[in-house]
């Protein structure tokens, strides 16, 4: 018995080109002698749909694509995602593609609300098992969540609780006689997901006492990426194949019975070419499914701006990237010079546009009501607006988005100016601390240098006033980070930090800081997720806010 999986990259809402997708992987399946196609998890419609399914029309929309598919899938069985409404309950569902026509449907047991995840504003949970005969041996279904179990933590950030009891959606799918189990899924990526995984489907296996076969969505989707790497793990826990990371892939499984042969087991890659890889693919997806012809970076001569611009080209190609420097009278003559370096190295188009001009224009027209103040943030800011009003022109005038260049640490503190350094689309480094940017700097370098040496060992400055660098105004970037990631990605409390050796200062500051910025987060651009806990879909806090955690 074979069984393929098709390991894809589909466009959410675009149910027909979705569709001939599926189509075309179940006819080169075929071709390869496989019984049935495993696709992934609300495969039809694309993952996850969010305010899309409490729309009737959709909904009707994805029935009818699954009708259609079936009518198309013959001489090969195909398990395919898809919503489905029932007696005006609305699932998450995967259904069994046979001989033109659906011969059986499985609802989701385990509804996800925690992360990213909010299936219970949509979805009912099933109960039902879907068990069926392909070549002689059973094969039940079940859809992402129902092997994790709702007593078990979703986020990595946190440990894993193995409260007793069964996962009881692959109980009833053993219960009902299965002895292979197919799970659809459409689990995102984040540093270190790929282990939590493997841990989490061993523990499954183990209490099902059946193999299972993890099908996973490949791809960018929003502030979502999806880094694939399904894999087949035997009924002793063990991986037996695994596919490639961060791309399409169709991988055939041979089953002898119940026992799947060892296949090839993709190489896992380090995490710095993970994240990197990662960003690629959610630039490369973001601006091709919504139909960007490219990009615009501000380039500074700075870590964030070359690392962006970096990432930008490669996800695109240098021939739809451009990078715009804007020199003022503070830009020292060394970032124009690592700034034309970086350029040449990628080959991106590139201008210099000399904001001084500009800048003079503003303190003269605000001058009679600035009157004798002394320079401060706010001229400095007005400069980073200048940049955005510049770039975001550049961007109407020709159809590219801008990339804004911001990372995690700044977000954090609030360490970027509204409508000017934050301007732009899609950010890119938005979920990226400074020590990650560095790493992941190096990390390019390391393929081919693009990044000068200088850029990389000179104190980080936003170069808006005389002699500035960032930790004028922060600490540290390894105390900022450190006290960022336990803050905002585990959800400790100040005193929990402070036992780690934080000076009480520090922590107090930060944490200041990340919550007087919230009003600054809300009018971000989104930004690529790559850790278990960014500021986006899984970080909701309300900006009128008074608690500080005991500061």
């Amino acid at each position: 018995m074979k069984i393929a999986i098709a390991q894809l990259n589909c466009t959410l809402g675009d149910l027909s080109g979705n569709s001939r997708k599926i189509l075309d992987f179940t006819q080169r399946a075929k071709a390869l002698g496989a019984d049935l196609l495993l696709a992934p998890e609300l495969s039809i419609c694309g993952y996850p749909p969010e305010d899309l399914l409490l729309r009737d029309d959709f909904c009707r929309a994805c029935e009818r694509a699954v009708a259609d598919l079936a009518k198309d899938v013959r001489g090969i069985d195909v398990v395919v995602g898809h919503p489905h409404v029932e007696q005006g309950r609305r699932y998450n569902a995967a259904s069994l593609l046979r001989d033109g026509r659906i011969a059986g449907t499985y609802h989701k047991r385990d509804l996800p609300n925690s992360e990213v995840f909010d299936e219970e504003r949509y979805f009912e949970s099933g109960a039902a098992p879907l068990v069926f005969d392909l070549q002689g041996t059973k094969v039940g279904v079940n859809i992402c969540q129902d092997v994790w179990g709702p007593e078990r933590a979703f986020a990595t950030g946190k440990p894993l609780r193995a409260e007793p009891g069964e996962r009881q959606a692959p109980k009833a799918a053993r219960d009902a006689g299965a002895q292979i189990l197919l799970v659809l899924n459409g689990s995102p990526y984040h540093m270190g997901k790929q282990r939590t995984r493997h841990e989490v489907v061993r523990g499954c296996v183990l209490e099902a006492r059946m193999p299972v076969v993890f099908c996973n969505w490949v791809g960018g989707q929003d502030e979502l990426v999806f880094d694939g790497q399904s894999f087949v793990m035997n009924a002793r826990g063990e991986v037996t194949q695994q596919l490639q990371a961060f791309e399409e892939e169709l991988a055939v499984v041979e089953f002898r019975g119940a026992e799947p042969a060892a296949g090839p087991i993709a190489e896992e890659l380090g995490e710095d070419a993970a994240v990197y890889t990662a960003l690629t693919v959610g630039v490369r997806d973001y601006l091709g499914k919504n139909g960007f012809p490219g990009a615009l970076v501000g380039l500074s001569g700075g870590i964030d701006s070359a690392l962006t611009v970096a990432i930008a080209a490669d996800a695109l190609g240098p021939q739809r990237v451009q990078a715009v420097m804007m020199p003022s009278q503070f830009t020292a003559s060394i970032s124009l010079e690592d700034s034309r370096a970086i350029v040449r190295s990628l080959g991106v188009r590139y201008s210099e546009i000399a904001i001084r001009p500009v800048f003079d224009a503003f303190l003269a027209a605000l001058a009679p009501e600035f009157k004798d103040r002394p320079f401060d943030t706010t001229e400095e800011n007005l400069q980073s607006r200048i940049r955005g009003t510049l770039l975001m022109g550049l961007s109407n005038k020709f159809g590219a988005i801008v990339l804004t260049t911001g990372n995690k640490s700044e977000m954090s503190t609030g360490y970027a100016t509204l409508y000017g350094d934050m301007a732009g689309g899609f950010a890119v480094l938005k979920d990226i601390t400074k020590k990650l940017v560095y790493r992941l700097a190096r990390y390019r370098n390391s393929i081919s240098p693009v990044i000068p040496e200088r850029v990389l060992t000179r104190p980080p400055s936003a170069e808006l006033r005389p002699n500035q660098v960032d930790q004028d105004s922060l600490p540290p970037y390894d105390v900022l980070d450190a006290i960022v990631e336990r803050y905002v990605e585990r959800d400790r409390s100040i005193e929990e930090i402070l036992k780690d050796g934080f000076s009480r200062g520090d922590v107090e500051r930060v944490v200041k800081l990340i919550h007087v910025s919230e009003y600054k987060r809300r009018q971000s651009p989104i930004g690529i997720r790559i850790t278990p806990r960014g500021f986006g879909k899984d970080w909701r806090y309300p900006v009128t806010n008074k608690y500080r955690g005991g500061l």
